[in-house]
């Protein structure tokens, strides 16, 4: 999964502050509403957020708070020119989202083996939800970490209605339908699991199969469409799976060297070491290779084609292993 890269020439908010030493509990109440805001730090006391008009209202009311504590503080918009890279601030934001949702992600596979009453279990996979949401809704550039910790989350909810599988709901019917003749919606920027899962799907699921690449979040499907390893998509991470997985298990593809396959993609995409593949070290390294000289999605789906359809070929003439 890759990030959403900035826009060149951006601009950004600074909020520069100084607090008095006294009382203590500025400093970690200031400290916190930053947080909360998303605002990562460039340099002491000077604190960045993309420039829009809620971020200048945030750090308005910001200002207000710190002035009200008898510190001091200005914001002004900047365009970074020498010493830090726009690209270079937006990895300081991904980052910090990075390690909230390894938080989320954490604290889901605790519950999940906790082995909690169902009303309990309701209680703490609300909490986490919102807390999720919450990181969600300060993550600006689509941090890699939201997939991985979204699929948990999903899985954990999934996982206290599943008394009332018996009755057939939109979501079954859904899967249900023929994935033949579709447009299959991705993210931008494809990266190992995107690239793997429209393979895939041209190879196995969907011979006609069209690919559109659409910006991370805020898309809505049109008809015909289908949208996998993205945010809210029907095929997506689901519990500790990967797109690929998910895909594998859905259009009931079962076989070994497919199998074996997505544990390398698991293992790529997710990395927790779940399978061990010894091949995903190297197969890492060739997707990176094509990322990195192709920047047309197109290309990199056709690059990636040949190279999955090496590896299946190998796992199909020894077995899977």
């Amino acid at each position: 999964m890759s990030r959403n890269e900035t826009p060149e020439g951006a601009r950004w908010l600074l909020l520069i502050h100084q607090l008095p030493a006294k009382p203590a509990y500025a400093r970690v109440k200031i400290w916190r509403r930053l947080k909360g805001l998303g605002a990562v730090t460039v340099k002491n006391s000077v604190y960045a957020l993309p420039s829009n008009a809620e971020t200048r209202e945030d750090f308005a009311w910001l200002v207000k708070e710190i002035a009200e504590l008898d510190g001091e503080a200005f914001v002004c918009e900047a365009a970074l020119v020498d010493g830090i890279s726009d690209t270079e601030v937006q990895a300081l934001f991904d980052s910090a989202r990075d390690e909230d949702y390894a938080g989320i992600s954490a604290a889901a596979r605790e519950i999940a083996g906790a082995g909690a009453t169902q009303a309990d279990l309701a209680t703490q996979v609300a909490r986490l939800r919102k807390q999720l949401d919450e990181i969600v809704a300060i993550d600006f550039f689509g941090a890699d970490g939201r997939e991985p910790a979204e699929g948990l989350v999903s899985g954990l909810e999934a996982g206290l209605h599943k008394e009332g599988d018996a009755v057939t709901t939109t979501e079954t019917k859904a899967a249900s339908d023929p994935l033949k003749g579709r447009t299959w919606v991705t993210r931008q920027g494809v990266q190992i699991d995107r690239i793997a899962s429209a393979w895939l799907i041209r190879r196995f699921i969907d011979p006609a199969a069209r690919f559109k690449f659409v910006p991370g979040t805020g898309y809505a499907a049109q008809p015909g469409e289908l949208r996998f390893d993205m945010f809210e998509g029907e095929f997506t991470h689901r519990g500790d799976r990967c797109t690929f997985e998910v895909l594998l298990a859905d259009a009931k593809l079962d076989d070994p060297a497919l199998a074996a396959i997505g544990e390398i993609i698991h293992d790529i995409d997710l990395k927790d070491g779940k399978y061990g593949r010894e091949e995903a070290a190297g197969i890492r390294s060739l997707v990176a290779g094509i990322a990195s000289s192709s920047p047309d999605d197109e290309q990199r789906l056709e690059r990636g084609a040949v190279l999955l359809d090496d590896l299946y070929r190998s796992f199909a003439g020894k077995g899977s292993k």
